[in-house]
């Protein structure tokens, strides 16, 4: 995961270099200062910005008690403080970590995740959600993100300045150099998608390694939350909200409808018969196509990779 940060990293600074000593302004750059101080901000209120989208309330020291000592036990077990608890009221079973300097850290877990997993599945999800906040991919994921959204913002301003300028002799060059950092920041993004996928397996990886028998009980409980989540989402604007700040769910609302294809024995019940279903099912190359554009790993790998933790 280091490896993929550093290339994104250092993708974005060769590329702004260049265009910076080609260009020899410094307009680029000063958008580009606005644009990535606008994401900090952003960073720095979203947290309030999910607990609304997503009805989330922190959750009190007397109420789910058995879930607050779960909480406690397994960040000792990280080595992280405590995050504070929240609970989401959304019927879709999911959860996610975030947080900033000025909110605190938060692992929100929704009502449909307690009324569809067992506690042993509902402790390996939390595992999960913890080994983001040791990881500190809150803060990865936010920083990496800003540089696509600055390549993007500055294209885009460079293509209408010089459509307003009317003035064929420079604009030709200036919608070059626009269109260039508009496709860059797409290949960007493509990057940022990989290491998104990365984030997910290592922590998954996490809850295997803090929670007894975590691989098993993850493995059930992500079958068990795409099974329930295929028909959940139904309208347009349903999706639109769920899937505003979906990178951060444990699985992606997006794709629930996608992965719940591979699950046809979705009715017996039986948990470990729904993971047996969908590891006997092959990969085609749709599946990996597909898992380009996805911010979590195709569910049919990612129940591979935890049985080989198991």
């Amino acid at each position: 995961m280091v490896a993929t940060v550093s290339l994104i990293i250092g993708l974005s600074t060769l590329f702004f270099t260049l265009i910076l000593s080609l260009t020899g302004t410094f307009d680029l750059l000063t958008l580009g200062v606005l644009v990535g101080a606008v994401n900090v901000v952003q960073w720095l209120v979203s947290p309030y910005i999910i607990d609304a989208l997503y009805h989330a309330r922190e959750l009190p020291a007397n109420e789910q008690l058995g879930l607050h000592e779960m909480v406690g036990d397994l960040s000792r077990k990280s080595g992280i403080k405590k995050p504070r608890l929240m609970l989401a009221k959304i019927p879709l079973p999911n959860a996610f970590a975030y947080g900033s300097p000025i909110a605190g850290t938060r692992v929100a877990v929704t009502e449909g995740l307690l009324k569809t997993l067992d506690q042993g599945e509902v402790e390996a999800v939390v595992g999960h959600e913890l080994g983001h906040l040791r990881h500190r991919d809150v803060q990865t994921m936010m920083f990496v993100s800003m540089l696509p959204a600055v390549a993007y913002f500055i294209g885009y301003s460079l293509m209408m300045s010089q459509m307003f300028r009317g003035r064929r002799d420079e604009g030709s060059s200036g919608a070059l150099v626009g269109i260039a950092f508009m496709a860059f920041s797409w290949v960007l993004n493509i990057f940022i998608l990989y290491l998104s996928r990365l984030r997910e397996y290592y922590a998954d990886r996490h809850s295997a390694s803090i929670v007894d028998h975590g691989s098993d009980k993850l493995s059930t409980g992500l079958a068990k939350i795409v099974n329930a989540s295929k028909n959940m989402v139904k309208t347009k604007q349903e999706t639109k909200s769920l899937a505003a700040f979906k990178a951060l769910f444990i699985t992606d609302p997006d794709r629930a409808r996608i992965d719940s294809a591979e699950i046809q024995m979705a009715s017996t019940g039986n948990s470990q018969k729904l993971v047996q279903e969908i590891l006997s099912k092959k990969l085609t190359t749709a599946d990996r196509i597909l898992e380009i554009f996805s911010t979590h790993p195709n569910i049919i790998k990612r129940l591979r990779a935890l049985k080989e933790l198991a």
